[in-house]
């Protein structure tokens, strides 16, 4: 089972922020080649989930992660508060028509994780339904992996002090105010009921394992995410098609 209180939300000590940022540099690169190399080689498509409290960064290492690849082959799907139209549906059923092809790689900046997550801390849902909810995305992720897509789902792990400097910060500075709102001052005060939402969340759709990423520090978020998603494209053992 997965603690995330006994998870850092900080780098390794040993981490050099220096270095790993150079690291960071070098991994695009090889990324760059390989995301060439996947799409070309069309036997598998990936499913990249971010998943994480506000202001653990999921916006940052979508453009600091991912974007040294083509955007022909990579795309980006936000999932926001579900409209009144989508509610009419199953849960899922917003998300079917974005789940990659073979050759593509789709991020989804928050999920199908949301309508677990955000039930249990709002106590929408009965424990039933929740345990439902989840059992049928185990096996959506069984069903997807059986059939060739690749599927690496991160946890940004921020701690409550960091999350109340970003909100600060969001505030403060003139790039980021944009996105505060008056509700941005209320999100602490659900800090520790996300963190408990989360660790039942994380434990109860763990068929596919789940990468906890320490998210206090951006530049060890961007290369441990980067640097995950280079080991998964090196085991794949990709090939380019042989001409015609």
């Amino acid at each position: 089972m997965i603690d995330l209180n006994q998870i850092s939300t900080l780098p390794p000590k040993d981490s050099v922020k220096s270095e790993v940022k150079e690291k960071l540099k070098v991994t695009r690169k090889i990324l760059f080649a390989l995301q060439n190399k996947f799409y070309a080689d069309g036997r598998y498509s990936m499913l990249i989930i971010l998943q994480g409290v506000d202001t653990s960064g999921k916006d940052g290492t979508i453009r600091h992660a991912f974007s040294s690849m083509n955007p022909q082959g990579v795309q980006v799907k936000s999932f926001k508060k579900p409209t009144e139209d989508e509610k009419r549906h199953d849960f899922l059923w917003r998300i079917y028509p974005h789940f990659p092809e073979k050759g593509m790689i789709k991020v989804f900046n928050r999920s199908y994780y949301e309508d677990i997550l955000v039930p249990t801390v709002e106590n929408s849902l009965s424990e039933d339904v929740l345990k439902h909810r989840a059992n049928l995305i185990n096996e959506l992720e069984h069903h997807l992996k059986a059939n060739n897509t690749l599927i690496l789902k991160f946890y940004l792990h921020l701690s409550a002090e960091e999350q109340v400097e970003r909100i600060a910060e969001r505030k403060a500075k003139p790039h980021k105010r944009w996105k505060y709102t008056k509700e941005d001052e209320l999100v602490p005060q659900k800090w520790d009921e996300y963190r408990r939402a989360y660790h039942t969340l994380i434990n109860a759709c763990s068929h596919l394992p789940w990468h906890i990423v320490p998210a206090d520090k951006r530049w060890y978020r961007n290369w441990f995410v980067a640097n995950k998603l280079l080991e998964t494209l090196e085991q794949l053992n990709l090939t380019y098609p042989q001409s015609k």
